[in-house]
């Protein structure tokens, strides 16, 4: 089973009543295990929840450190990238060559880079306490 397919079996788990844009995301961490997230609206639409970041939230919670491959999926005719703050958390907790598979339930997909979503990511040492 790919990465683009756990990301796809989780998909339809998503929480999405209002907009029923379903988005599905499979992590694989530098120490080899799954995670997986889902998007979740709420009806105050900031307040929701992007599938990258819950996946991203899963890792952490499993103990991981860092991301070795990303696959997201969406029912859209084209591939959705991340929105700009999952791009920034990708960026932060992989390294810029690490592979982000980005597809839709039509078969579609788009195979970039961390670094080509986000080329001028914020780091912790652009802070003037790190």
């Amino acid at each position: 089973m790919s990465l683009v397919d756990d990301a796809a079996r989780v998909r339809v788990n998503a929480y999405a009543p209002f907009s029923n844009f379903k988005v599905g995301a499979a992590i694989r961490s530098v120490e080899g295990r799954l995670h997986l997230g889902v998007n979740v609206e709420n009806v105050a639409y900031p307040e929701g929840t992007c599938a990258e970041a819950g996946a991203i939230a899963a890792m952490i919670a499993a103990g991981d450190s860092r991301i070795a491959e990303v696959a997201v999926i969406a029912d859209s005719p084209d591939p959705v990238p991340p929105c700009g703050g999952c791009r920034q958390k990708l960026a932060e907790f992989a390294d810029g060559d690490v592979a982000v598979t980005l597809a839709t339930t039509g078969g579609a997909t788009l195979k970039t880079t961390v670094a080509d979503l986000l080329p001028g990511a914020f780091v912790a040492g652009h802070m003037a306490n790190s």
